[in-house]
């Protein structure tokens, strides 16, 4: 009895007690885990890119013309400022440069063709001539001042608004288009910023035409626009609808002249005698060719 009472004291002093011992967890080399919370944490919802509407500018002395306008702009997803006098356009220009000017050119005491003109020499914008004079000749020298459309008042507000979309498309970049030409497609020089042709040297990256003494010459963004592409397809007769496409992002209509009169513009800027010119010549019926030969560097 007493061999078996001593053999139980030391089987329990060999037991640790229930408060040492270590929990299973911890002897496999675990932590014990968290309570786990029922409140669901917010997951941040993946963020799109912020698109800003268009900036327009709408110049009419008008008040109940540029509140019209600018109402259904605004409906039309545009961000719209009114102006009534060109002073207030210039510091605009200055300081929030819209992307797209629409001009009337009956504004009190000032010129609106000289507002046009100013527009383009210093900025590049999208500039819709919107007035009441109708006349051929005003429409004429309109164009070639430099604006990208002429509407006519009265004027249907969906098309004004088709027109103004139609010239945003032209002064954004222009993706490659299948082009509907006289002949055949151009095959397009190759992709080299500085293309040199007759005496003139056009530097597509910076935008600028210069003589063979380096002297520049000024162009307008339309201009501009369409020497490069006659540039870009020398020797290949480019109709006027493919050179409409091209510059301004739209067909021309059956008396549409702007591609003739942009045309005369740069033959007096490029040619020895614009009345016989030898760089852009005229094919009958067909539209316009680029006649020297054209060196990409």
């Amino acid at each position: 009895m007493l061999a078996q009472a001593r053999a139980e004291l030391l089987r329990r002093r060999k037991l640790p007690d229930a408060s040492s011992r270590v929990p299973p967890d911890t002897r496999l080399g675990l932590t014990q885990a968290k309570p786990v919370s029922n409140v669901a944490h917010p997951v941040a919802a993946p963020t799109s890119p912020v698109t800003h509407p268009t900036h327009l500018a709408v110049l009419d002395d008008e008040i109940d013309i540029t509140r019209l306008l600018g109402h259904y702009l605004q409906s039309q997803g545009f961000r719209v400022t009114e102006l009534h006098n060109g002073s207030a356009l210039m510091e605009l220009m200055g300081r929030d440069a819209p992307a797209l000017v629409l001009l009337d050119l009956g504004l009190p005491g000032e010129d609106g063709f000289a507002i046009a003109r100013q527009l383009r020499e210093h900025w590049h914008c999208g500039l819709v001539i919107v007035t009441g004079r109708g006349d051929a000749i005003d429409k004429v020298v309109g164009l070639e001042v430099g604006a990208d459309d002429y509407v006519t008042k009265p004027f249907d507000l969906r098309e004004l608004v088709a027109r103004v979309k139609a010239v945003l498309r032209r002064i954004e970049p222009l993706a490659s288009r299948p082009a509907p030409l006289a002949a055949t497609a151009p095959a397009p020089a190759a992709e080299k910023t500085q293309l040199r042709f007759a005496q003139w040297r056009l530097d597509t990256a910076a935008r600028r035409l210069s003589d063979e003494q380096g002297r520049d010459m000024p162009l307008t963004s339309g201009e501009f626009d369409l020497l490069s592409v006659f540039a870009r397809a020398p020797g290949r007769v480019l109709s006027r609808d493919y050179l409409l496409e091209q510059t301004r992002g739209r067909s021309a209509g059956p008396f549409d002249r702007t591609i003739d009169v942009q045309v005369g513009r740069l033959r007096r800027k490029l040619e020895l005698d614009p009345e016989d010119p030898q760089i852009i010549k005229s094919v009958r019926g067909a539209g316009y060719i680029l006649v020297p030969q054209v060196l990409a560097e």
